[in-house]
């Protein structure tokens, strides 16, 4: 098994973890969701983390760039330094972070999602 393989499966075994007192489409989305970010940018390193409930995504270079939070009702995937990246689709009005709602039965939207991964690296890398 690939390198990268053998951490989305690891990756994907801790979020079920944390989703497995949520909802389904709850559950089924943040999977989603997490593989998408690793399929749109292969260089993200993902790590479950238990304790908060969330799985955070490194890059080499820039360091924490996103994490998804899986909530009750949906599904949030939230950029550290948000507030300086230009997309609708992010909301929030705190001094740094911004993040987007996903609900199940939404469609992801890969392209803008690689766009807003593209701008937060840039910004720290």
């Amino acid at each position: 098994m690939a390198q990268s393989d053998s951490r989305s499966t690891e990756m994907v075994a801790d979020l079920l973890q944390i989703v497995r007192s949520f909802p389904q489409p709850v559950a089924d989305l943040a999977q989603k969701l997490a593989l998408t970010l690793l399929s749109v940018r292969p260089d993200l390193d993902a790590k479950a983390r238990l304790g908060w409930g969330s799985v955070n995504y490194r890059h080499p270079k820039a360091g924490f760039v996103c994490a998804i939070f899986p909530m009750e009702d949906h599904v949030s995937l939230v950029f550290e330094h948000g507030r300086l990246l230009s997309s609708p689709l992010l909301e929030g009005d705190g001094k740094q972070v911004r993040f987007i709602r996903f609900v199940p039965g939404v469609e992801i939207p890969e392209d803008e999602i690689a766009i807003l991964l593209a701008e937060a690296i840039a910004l720290k890398a």
